[in-house]
């Protein structure tokens, strides 16, 4: 059975449109002891077909330990996007984006293929001018309307430069990130496990609290 009806394949087929250069998506899983992981591949094999800019590499988290650790996966369902180069992009996805986190994920895809969210050019400059490693995690819950648009931005900040890197985070599927993180309201944001801010932030914002790292 079809995760999208007719109807959203079109609609999700026209958006991706805008995708410039070829992505990959590469998807960590496990046959047992992961209740999410089967629902997760169908969801992304679905997305395969809808765009011939999108590559499918599915790999298993245990076999091929060494690919996830390259790639920063401590976890899955994981979702790690690669640029046409195959190069690491920064962006991560923990869990299914389904819900309203769909549209994070449409927006990651397109801007992970070469078509970034312009910014003021002072913004650009600092976001390039970060030089230490940053990880920025995003809890989320996948009914919050809120939340697309902060993991999106921290997407956007991770794309810009290598050294950081930005995660969706399910706070319904990794409840022990939720209670280890406190998360009382959603979206959570925590950077480098020393910052926490709460709600929809602007890319000022995230700026402020990685220069006090």
């Amino acid at each position: 059975m079809a995760i999208f009806n007719k109807e959203n394949a079109k609609k999700i087929k026209e958006f991706l449109k805008q995708m410039k250069n070829k992505v990959e998506i590469v998807y960590f899983t496990q046959e047992f002891e992961c209740n999410l992981c089967q629902q997760t591949h169908e969801f992304l094999k679905e997305f395969d077909q809808l765009s011939a800019k999108i590559k499918l590499t599915v790999l298993d988290f245990e076999k091929d330990a060494q690919r996830a650790a390259e790639m920063g996966v401590e976890k899955i369902p994981a979702i790690v996007l690669l640029d046409a180069n195959g190069q690491k992009t920064g962006v991560r996805f923990y869990g299914l984006p389904g819900g309203y986190e769909i549209n994070s994920f449409l927006k990651a895809l397109v801007e992970a293929s070469g078509k970034l969210t312009e910014y003021e050019k002072e913004i650009e400059k600092a976001i390039k001018a970060i030089n230490k490693d940053i990880h920025i995690q995003i809890m989320v819950a996948l009914t919050c309307p809120h939340c697309p648009a902060a993991v999106s931005t921290a997407h956007s900040i991770a794309l810009r430069n290598p050294r950081i890197s930005a995660d969706m985070v399910d706070g319904n599927v990794f409840a022990d990130l939720t209670q280890k993180y406190k998360v009382t309201g959603v979206p959570k944001i925590i950077i480098n496990e020393k910052q926490e801010l709460v709600g929809n932030q602007p890319v000022e914002k995230f700026l402020e609290e990685i220069e006090k790292i």
